[in-house]
């Protein structure tokens, strides 16, 4: 099955249960101030959860795009780097808004990947949450007798607060969940190590697909639980990680999610994949954050250099600057891979396609802008990497990764990236009160003195400049005003062009 046959079959198999097919919501939010973007698929059904909006219906199913690159879900370090973790992924969910609850949906489960997809259950472990004291919660005893139905004992295992019981942030929604984790080594791996002792150890090859949270609680604002007025299953499917297993494939980068954006890479660069692993590392950041960056675009998030427009901007230039340094990229490159990228997905997400020229003229706007200063930059870091090992030292001081931030435009995370391939680390502290100055200084900048208004002759302003490309006038009134040491004067005229 191609990826997007995979994607449409888990929408046609929860249609089959009853389930309303939704389109994925926006992966840019605007109206949520304690999230910037989507990061899990149970997000826009916040409101609903929380009991403030209609849950009719109260089944849905859709493939939901989402961005993790900073907070708590934030898989940044690792992109390109293994071979599952990305920024924009897709989640494939099944919803139930106060309708059936832990057994339907662990059925569900085992039905689509076992009787539909054809995945062996010898294949297969789950974990369910042990309980925490801190929150006086036992064991999840309900869900592991509904999974005893389909696996043995040993298949199911149980899972701490941190990997079994799911919170979107600090407060909102939240609740034990249970995990499907599917293990793709070889018969004779498998002989040596039980697949059991490798779930959540970080074992590319055992990788969990499938998180099912049964949504009970709210966690305020003290920490505490209170109870949800209505029972809610929130399902989240790793959309690239279900690909690669289904196409026996080693990694996400190399099914036909990813493999048509790296064959154009190659192509455009003249690099092979497959050779050199620091091309291979610069070819899966690229065409991982190429995604991420065309999605926010067309979700109306330009990238800037404020909040969520600042992260698209950091992707970006983390793009731009592998493309430089490994496959020597020294023109707008990325912006050429968009029409590969919306040819794979654009059938799936048409926003793509209804957004392809603006996608495409603001990637190659901000890679020419980078480009300028990149080489300077890279430069001056390098040298100065150079001077602390011939001093047998290995931090960069914050002063001179913020000059690199002030000056280059270089983010901290992407001269820590560029220092962590020479062993050096950074000092975020110093970075931090450099910025913490610089923005004082702006404050201070910012301050305005004006005198009073000087008044010359009564009457009110009139708009003259639709009708006149010249036209007499004289100053009603004038003032004096000072700021950042330079004196000029504000002229208010009875006829003004100024609309």
């Amino acid at each position: 099955m191609t990826a997007n046959e995979i994607r449409e079959s888990y929408k046609q198999f929860f249609a089959s249960k009853g389930h309303t097919v939704v389109p994925s919501a926006p992966m840019v939010i605007k109206d949520d101030p304690t999230l910037m973007f989507t990061n899990a698929g149970m997000n826009q059904w916040k409101d609903i959860i929380l009991g403030t909006k209609d849950p009719e219906p109260r089944r849905r199913a859709d493939s939901q795009k989402c961005l993790r690159v900073s907070g708590k879900h934030n898989d940044l370090e690792e992109v390109g780097h293994d071979t599952y973790h990305h920024t924009m992924f897709e989640m494939l969910g099944n919803w139930s808004f106060g309708d059936y609850f832990k057994e339907e949906a662990i059925d569900y489960a085992w039905e689509y990947l076992v009787d539909v997809l054809h995945l062996d259950p010898k294949d297969l472990y789950v974990t369910v949450f042990e309980g925490s004291q801190e929150d006086n919660i036992a064991r999840d005893d309900d869900a592991a007798s509904f999974w005893r139905k389909h696996l043995p004992e040993d298949h199911i295992i149980n899972g701490n607060k941190h990997d079994n019981f799911w919170e979107m942030g600090d407060t909102g929604p939240c609740g034990p969940c249970s995990e499907i984790h599917l293990d793709s080594r070889t018969p004779e791996e498998k002989l040596k190590v039980k697949g059991s002792e490798l779930v959540n150890k970080d074992n590319p090859q055992v990788i969990e697909i499938w998180n099912i949270v049964f949504m009970q609680f709210n966690r305020k604002s003290d920490g505490s639980l209170e109870p949800l007025s209505m029972n809610v299953i929130d399902t989240g499917m790793g959309f690239e990680r279900l690909v690669r297993a289904l196409q026996g494939k080693n990694s996400n980068y190399d099914t036909d999610i990813f493999q048509p954006i790296i064959k154009e890479i190659c192509k455009l660069s003249h690099k092979k994949y497959g050779e050199d692993e620091a091309v291979d590392v610069a070819m899966r950041v690229i065409a991982d954050h190429l995604r991420a960056v065309a999605f926010s675009i067309a979700d109306g998030q330009l990238p800037s250099n404020a909040k969520a427009g600042y992260v698209i901007r950091r992707i970006l230039r983390r793009a731009i600057r592998y493309a430089y340094t490994f496959l020597h990229q020294r023109e707008a490159f990325i912006y050429r891979l968009i029409p590969t990228l919306i040819a794979e997905m654009g059938q799936a997400y048409p926003e793509l396609t209804a957004q392809r020229e603006l996608i495409g003229r603001v990637i190659k706007e901000e890679e020419d802008s980078f480009l300028r200063t990149l080489e300077k930059g890279i430069s001056m870091l390098n040298d100065a990497i150079e001077v602390l090992q011939k001093e047998g030292k290995s931090e960069l001081d914050g002063v001179q990764a913020f000059r690199l931030f002030d000056t280059y435009g270089f983010p901290l995370d992407l001269t820590e990236l560029i220092c962590r391939e020479h062993q050096i680390t950074v000092n975020a502290e110093q970075f931090d009160e450099e910025m913490r100055k610089q923005k004082e200084r702006a404050r201070n900048a910012a301050v305005v003195e004006s005198t009073d208004w000087v008044e010359l002759a009564a009457g009110e302003q009139q708009f003259v400049g639709y009708d006149y490309t010249e036209y007499e006038c004289q100053i009603l009134r004038y003032r004096q005003v000072t700021q950042k040491k330079n004196t000029y004067f504000e002229l208010v005229l009875n006829n003004t062009p100024f609309y």
